[in-house]
């Protein structure tokens, strides 16, 4: 990269590990998909599909089973897998966009009923570049 090029964060990663839910909400792929679509609106994010929710039987002591969805944004992806048999509940919330990490926190313990939290937020693309830089530039 050159002496002065502009670098600024590609965008944030929120992670969340919900505890203690609301099995009712967790055993819902209806109330998965319908928080998948809301999301991105609340948020001021464009999907680029329909959000997608496949029911993920049990595989092993450390998966009983749950649903799992994603949409596509533009800004990205959210996805969500749960857990209805341990009350957990694991949502990514991934955009290219700076959004309100508090916000949507907020937003998805109201969704699931999430009695314990952790939350994890990375900042991505920590040196991506700000400019286009051409191809000779760029293997030089």
């Amino acid at each position: 990269m050159k002496k002065n090029q502009r670098t600024a964060n590609f965008g944030l990663h929120l992670m969340i590990d919900g505890y203690k839910c609301d099995v009712s909400r967790l055993e819902s792929m209806e109330y998965v998909f319908k928080t998948l679509d809301n999301l991105p609106d609340y948020l001021g994010m464009k999907k680029l599909i329909t959000p997608y929710v496949v029911k993920v039987s049990e595989n092993d002591k450390k998966d009983p089973g749950g649903y799992s969805g994603f949409v596509m944004i533009q800004e990205s992806h959210i996805s969500i897998h749960t857990f209805p048999k341990r009350r957990f509940v694991s949502i990514d919330v991934y955009s290219c966009k700076n959004f309100d990490t508090g916000k949507t926190q907020r937003y998805l313990t109201r969704a699931f009923g999430i009695r314990e939290l952790e939350t994890n937020v990375v900042q991505r693309g920590t040196r991506y570049p700000m400019s286009n830089v051409s191809l000779r530039a760029r293997n030089a």
